[in-house]
């Protein structure tokens, strides 16, 4: 399904208000949301993620868990991968384009021509469609880091619990340039007298984390990985930890065991190691020949976790392409060693991709030996579908998974889109 057009062009507006895509202060959002009467006020109660990676799997299970209960939950995620609508469930269902266009042309009215930043005002568009919908909690991600992150204007009263997954260094534009300065930008979701809990991290993140956990007036205790032998309706290895830290949470607002168990069993999310059965590209591949997964996982500590999880009794071969900001060499090194063939692509729409040449120069760089480059995802798996038969991988960034899943379903990917 393609984007709403009155919706893409309420959007395309919000873009054109601030010089930066990216510029993270909660003083613009703040006075807006005086302007619109305070919706962040009025919401159902939140349950905060902030990580570098895993924060929507770790919603996702959550949801999950909350539903088995009879609990009914809206959820903020980002980025979307085809639709910006994704991003704001209701009640658990992706938010209409009626009511969507609602609340984005009236934060646009309240906002008026004043700079803000599309996640800003898109922020504000949630909280209103959040405020105005009964639900029993609602399930926000940060977009950026934590401490300035929009989703971090409420007040703690409006928060139930603090999650924080995986952290890696990642946006060290934004966050710094180490991975205890990254960690301490994410802990500032922590708020005065609201629990919180992490999944466990290096050690220098994790005195990071206890020691603003201290300085805000808050208590986070770990999580350990849930049992191998719990099943995940997410796959890999990896996600037993963000099952772990949706379990911690569940528990800690009184969801009972037995929903638990079957959140976790009954968890989806798309783009994480999503297995694809069907649709134009699954054709291209072979139409079985090959298993065919998606995933968006984007940065080094991601590339490993889903190696790890990769099989051993079968060939992979892997597609992949990245946004210019991400660490390639960082992103691919622990792939290398697990595939048979790797194809680097662009990005399709995106406007800060990274060239295929480059990607490939970065696989090469880490010793990748069957390394080359295509010029669309199509022509990647149709290169391949003549491989012996194995997992075909596609990941680097949920932007490329965004695009491989739109012209999975026959769609064209429209140029231009930011990393917003």
């Amino acid at each position: 399904m393609h984007e709403d057009a009155g919706v893409k062009a309420a959007l395309d507006r919000f873009l054109s208000l601030h010089p930066k895509l990216i510029d993270l202060s909660l003083d613009r959002l703040d006075a807006l949301l005086e302007d619109l009467g305070r919706p962040e006020r009025r919401m159902p109660p939140a349950i905060h993620v902030a990580g570098t990676n895993g924060k929507g799997s770790t919603l996702a299970f959550l949801k999950a868990m909350l539903e088995a209960a009879d609990k009914t939950v809206h959820v903020y995620t980002s980025p979307h991968l085809v639709r910006f609508a994704e991003r704001i469930q209701l009640s658990g269902e992706t938010i209409s384009d009626t009511a969507l266009l609602n609340v984005l042309q009236r934060v646009e009215a309240a906002n008026g021509d004043q700079p803000g930043t599309f996640f800003e005002l898109t922020t504000a568009a949630a909280f209103l469609a959040f405020a105005e919908t009964e639900a029993d909690y609602v399930l926000l991600e940060t977009g950026l880091g934590g401490r300035l992150d929009a989703t971090n204007i409420l007040p703690p009263d409006a928060v139930k619990v603090s999650l924080i997954t995986r952290i890696d260094l990642d946006h060290q534009h934004f966050l710094g340039d180490t991975i205890e300065a990254i960690a301490r930008e994410k802990a500032g979701i922590f708020k005065p007298g609201v629990r919180a809990y992490y999944v466990p991290q290096v050690d220098g993140v994790t005195a990071v984390l206890l020691d603003e956990a201290q300085q805000r007036g808050t208590e986070a205790l770990p999580v350990n990985p849930v049992s191998k032998n719990a099943k995940l309706g997410l796959p890999g290895d990896f996600q037993r930890t963000n099952a772990a830290l949706a379990s911690a949470a569940a528990r800690y607002i009184g969801i009972d065991s037995l929903n638990i168990g079957r959140g976790m069993r009954n968890a989806q999310w798309p783009a994480r190691m999503q297995t694809i059965d069907a649709g134009a590209l699954w054709q291209v591949a072979g139409a079985g020949r090959h298993q065919l997964v998606v995933d968006g996982a984007h940065n080094a500590n991601a590339g490993a976790a889903v190696a790890d999880s990769l099989p051993g009794d079968q060939p992979v071969y892997l597609v992949y392409g990245l946004l210019e900001t991400k660490d390639a060499q960082g992103f691919v090194a622990p792939l290398l060693p697990c595939v048979q063939r790797a194809l680097a692509v662009e990005i399709p729409g995106a406007a800060a991709t990274l060239t295929a040449d480059a990607a490939a120069d970065a696989a090469r760089a880490m010793g990748g030996n069957r390394v080359s480059t295509a010029p669309s995802i199509q022509a990647a798996l149709a290169s391949l579908r003549d491989e012996p038969p194995g997992l075909i991988l596609v990941c680097g960034s949920l932007y490329l998974a965004g695009a491989f899943l739109a012209e999975n379903q026959g769609q064209t990917v429209a140029s231009g889109r930011q990393a917003v």
